[in-house]
């Protein structure tokens, strides 16, 4: 039986992947293999590449630059996910994660505040934690599992959750060799 999303009995370890512009990378697609569920943080680059990461997991993805209304209503410019009891918010571009006082582009200030926040677009991958990552505990960017930026390698991330918490971060190269990675992991 599937563990509800919402529900923080369980561990949950969650996929992370962007900027895959209408090719998934056939390391990407096995790195996501055991994944809980999966977050596309946008520049999808077409709806096959929804439906190949849905063989794997339920996914969660947002529409970025690149994407058209070919998705539907299931994929919009913002997601709001709770998973394994912790709150999300999943844009494609970074300004649009950032929470202030009177919220942000994606969160309205009744809104409850993300314990993390998801974006793509940049193409460099990033854990960001602590003062800078407030009001959320984590501002996260996966890198790009196509075309990495920076000096980076193609890159796909990981948010290891369990009973409402979050336990670590990582961000590995589709390689398998650790980018960036904060808290414990699984």
């Amino acid at each position: 039986m599937d563990k509800p999303l919402n529900s923080t009995a369980g561990f949950f370890r969650i996929g992370l992947v962007s900027d895959t512009h209408g090719q998934l990378d056939p390391k990407a697609y096995a790195a996501l293999a055991e994944c809980d569920h999966i977050i596309h943080a946008g520049d999808i680059g077409g709806p096959d590449i929804i439906r190949s990461l849905e063989s794997l997991a339920p996914v969660t993805a947002v529409l970025g630059n690149n994407d058209y209304d070919e998705y539907g209503a299931a994929v919009g410019r913002f997601a709001h996910p709770v998973i394994g009891g912790v709150r999300l918010l999943v844009a494609h571009y970074p300004q649009d994660v950032r929470i202030g006082f009177s919220g942000g582009p994606g969160i309205a200030p009744v809104d409850p505040i993300p314990r993390v926040c998801v974006h793509g677009h940049t193409h460099v991958p990033e854990i960001i934690a602590g003062a800078d990552a407030r009001p959320a505990d984590y501002v996260i960017c996966p890198g790009a599992a196509f075309r990495p930026r920076g000096g980076f390698p193609r890159c796909i991330g990981y948010l290891f959750v369990e009973g409402g918490r979050v336990l670590g971060v990582r961000i590995e190269s589709l390689d398998g060799d650790v980018v960036f990675e904060t808290g414990g992991r699984n």
